[in-house]
């Protein structure tokens, strides 16, 4: 056996500066602060403005609660008590943006697990009665709730679609894709997804964004990162007809999505999370157990995928992504947050970890690097596109010098707001605690185990089992600490101490 990666843990760097020398030894450079700085001091606390359907509207600070994946709804894709509580610790946390919370189904078939939420007439009082929860819940804890927006990601999981057999996955595929189709093998009469069947996905958008603005969330966002359906058409470049091959084309379920959508809730505003980057997949090398680029199936450039360099797979291109920004732009769209990769076939660009999931691959760079790069990549497309409202991400892997980081990228224009995601699960007052203290607690900051996603990859809830106190006493906490120590012992040694 090879020999396993090491890289310096984040918690080691005894200053922010110290940090950002070793990245920028490492080729990144990236705006910092040596301290927190608090209250209106703070670039984080300044209000941020939005075009919005009927006049601008103002968002308190710069902090967004990112949307994650769920599995712990009701089967019939209503919230659970979970996701009650989940979603409530949200509001009341000091972040003014809320991105959805987690990835809502618009089709029974479309979910990504059973338990994934499901927006539908049967449920739609359901996410309304939470809605109003969450706002009483910023109020109780922050008084005016003007500057609070709520919204709601609306998804379709395509290639991963598992709406029923958690172990089975019932794929609804944009095109063939000769790694990906060997990685998650589908029913052999597995076709690509008809155009009429694009149609019909486009109006249960629409039904379901009819349903949000009714129930009085802000705004929607039209899912296109992650592997996931929309994602995976705009890399289209072998699908023929109306949605594939041509960069108009594998927009146009994008622009019409948002055109059904527009005249379904004309007074909702509209969002997408995106992909901005992606790669080739990656494997598992045999002896260090370190990721590698899959072999290409021939000669041939890397022809899959969207913001892919095609003749070095593994690197990024913006070229279209910044296309995309300029039309989402034109087509009246303000709200961009900014992902990579996917977390199935390409973790490490999309999720940097030290402590990968129990289904991926040990780091093949610092995971430093990969947030990095999330943060240089949102700088270019706010560069490109600077009327639009960018969110970025990646910031948990950053852990004690998040805010010392994030203010200073925010101050720099980088980008204008901070998504906070798995970092929030065990540490959901972490806006709060920056500008009301100035400091992180040391015992809430998520070293990136990996356990939210562990849980799900094996059937179980996900949340914080290390850290956070009401996962660590459920059944599933012991479970998912043997799945990890089984899967990478035998490479390093596990330590969930800071």
């Amino acid at each position: 056996m090879g020999q396993a990666p090491s890289y310096r843990r984040v918690a080691s760097y005894r200053t922010a500066r110290e940090l950002a020398e070793h990245l920028e030894g490492l080729g990144w450079r990236l705006p910092f602060d040596d301290g927190i700085l608090t209250g209106s001091a703070s670039p984080l606390a300044r209000p941020l403005v939005i075009p919005w359907p009927g006049g601008p509207r103002r968002v308190g600070n710069r902090f967004a609660v990112q949307p994650m994946e769920g599995w712990d709804g009701e089967l019939d894709g209503c919230p659970s008590p979970l996701t009650r509580q989940r979603w409530l610790r949200f509001a009341a946390g000091g972040a003014k943006l809320i991105w959805g919370c987690e990835a809502v189904a618009i089709l029974p078939e479309a979910r990504a697990n059973p338990n994934q939420l499901l927006l539908n007439d049967r449920t739609a009082s359901s996410f309304g009665a939470l809605r109003e929860e969450m706002v009483r819940a910023h109020r109780d804890r922050f008084g005016a709730t003007s500057d609070f927006l709520i919204g709601l990601q609306l998804t379709h999981s395509g290639r991963f679609s598992r709406p029923r057999a958690k172990s089975r996955l019932e794929p609804i595929i944009a095109y063939h894709h000769p790694l990906l189709d060997a990685k998650f093998p589908a029913p052999s009469e597995c076709q690509p997804v008809s155009d009429e069947e694009i149609r019909r996905i486009i109006e249960a958008f629409a039904r379901a964004a009819r349903l949000t603005e009714g129930l009085g969330f802000d705004f929607v966002d039209l899912k296109h990162c992650h592997g996931y359906l929309g994602h995976e058409l705009l890399g289209a470049t072998d699908r023929p007809g109306p949605y594939g091959g041509c960069f108009e084309n594998r927009t146009r379920f994008l622009k019409e999505t948002i055109a059904a959508v527009r005249a379904a809730a004309p007074r909702l505003a509209m969002g997408v999370r995106l992909s901005a980057y992606d790669s080739i997949p990656f494997v598992e090398d045999a002896e260090t157990g370190r990721g590698i680029p899959a072999a290409l199936p021939g000669p041939a450039a890397y022809t899959w995928g969207f913001g892919v360099n095609p003749r070095q797979p593994w690197q990024a291109d913006l070229t279209e992504s910044k296309q995309l920004l300029k039309l989402l732009e034109e087509l009246g769209v303000p709200l961009v947050n900014i992902s990579a990769g996917s977390p199935y076939y390409s973790a490490h660009i999309q999720r940097p970890a030290l402590f990968p999931p129990c289904d991926a691959y040990l780091p093949p760079e610092d995971p430093l690097v990969g947030a990095a790069r999330l943060q240089q990549a949102a700088r270019d497309l706010k560069q490109a596109a600077p009327g639009m409202v960018i969110v970025s991400s990646g910031w948990s892997y950053f852990q004690n010098y998040l805010p010392h980081f994030a203010q200073a990228v925010v101050r720099e224009g980088w980008s204008d707001a901070v998504g906070l995601g798995r970092m929030i699960l065990p540490y959901p007052d972490l806006p709060a605690n920056v500008f009301e203290a100035g400091r992180l607690d040391p015992r809430k900051i998520c070293r990136t185990f990996s356990d939210c996603t562990n849980g799900p990859r094996n059937g179980m809830v996900s949340g914080c089992f290390p850290l956070d106190p009401v996962y660590r006493a459920r059944p599933e906490a012991k479970a998912v600490a043997k799945i990890r120590a089984t899967r990478w012992s035998a490479r390093f040694s596990y330590e969930p101490s800071t």
